[in-house]
């Protein structure tokens, strides 16, 4: 495909990071499926070869990108302009977990975590943004947690990083807005996924006091048998579709869609806490203005 191949008017494309599995790998099929064009990214090479080879005779289309490699990220972009006219929707999808006490978490394992989810998220988000912009249309899909809402004892630096992707990204979305531009943060609760396995990363440093909050959390993580979650990674990502081609007829998008039970009692039990911290402290806030 290129610059004077036409398309179907109703044919999105969507730029994809991090497609090799999870929810990554379950909304490229469901964009496939739907008709769209997947523009996908992988870590390893021979993914990337693999997935071009299945697809060749379609338009749909992968890359090597490492998320944490600002001048990968860079690079990317400019093949994936090179290659398609216009990008409809971006789905910053690829990070990392972590688990730890925020004591055990060494400086490089938590810049680690956040040049995954926030620095290299980020990056491509602004970079995408002057096309969106001249587009005057588009669609920003941020890829967070229930963990980006609520935070959990020995979860503190993932957690950190997805309230960094939904702070900027609340923001942004603001920002778009009366440039046609939308932005959804979606939060999944925990999925069929790979997530709680080699995706996972953890502290090296573990500390004996911790052992009945954040090492409560690290032994449970590990005992997660994959296939036992209660999310379907192939129903959110129909959500997810479902959602912005929704947005695209109506003109309007929630800026956060929970997905899963989980969530939606995580989510629910964090904004009852706020709203109890509030009315707790009403007196005392209103007692030290003019």
């Amino acid at each position: 495909m290129n610059n004077q191949t036409e398309r179907d008017s109703m044919q999105k494309i969507w730029l994809i990071t991090g497609i090799s599995s999870g929810l990554g790998k379950a909304l490229a099929e469901a964009v496939i499926q739907s008709g769209d064009i997947v523009v996908g990214t992988f870590r390893n090479s021979a993914q990337t070869e693999a997935f071009n080879a299945v697809h060749s005779r379609s338009n749909h289309f992968a890359v090597t990108m490492d998320i944490t490699n600002s001048e990968e990220i860079r690079a990317v972009w400019h093949i994936i302009r090179a290659k398609y006219p216009q990008i409809d929707v971006l789905v910053n999808n690829a990070g990392v977990g972590f688990v730890g006490a925020i004591e055990e978490a060494s400086m490089d394992e938590v810049r680690r975590v956040f040049e995954a989810n926030v620095f290299g998220t980020l990056l491509l988000t602004q970079i995408a943004l002057p096309t969106f912009r001249a587009q005057k249309s588009g669609h920003i899909v941020q890829i967070s947690s229930h963990g980006g809402i609520k935070a959990f004892p020995g979860f503190g630096v993932y957690n950190a990083s997805k309230f960094a992707l939904e702070g900027f990204s609340e923001a942004l979305a603001a920002e778009l807005a009366p440039l046609g531009v939308k932005l959804s943060i979606i939060e999944p609760g925990p999925f069929r996924t790979n997530f709680a396995g080699a995706s996972l990363l953890e502290s090296a440093q573990i500390l004996d006091d911790y052992a009945a909050t954040a090492g409560a959390f690290r032994k449970r993580m590990k005992e997660v048998v994959h296939g036992n979650q209660e999310g379907d990674p192939q129903k959110a990502a129909t959500a997810i579709v479902e959602l912005v081609n929704t947005s695209a007829v109506t003109g309007s998008v929630p800026l956060r869609l929970p997905l899963g039970k989980t969530a939606l009692a995580t989510i629910s039990a964090k904004i009852e806490s706020v709203k109890n911290d509030l009315e707790a402290a009403r007196t005392v806030a209103e007692g030290v203005v003019y």
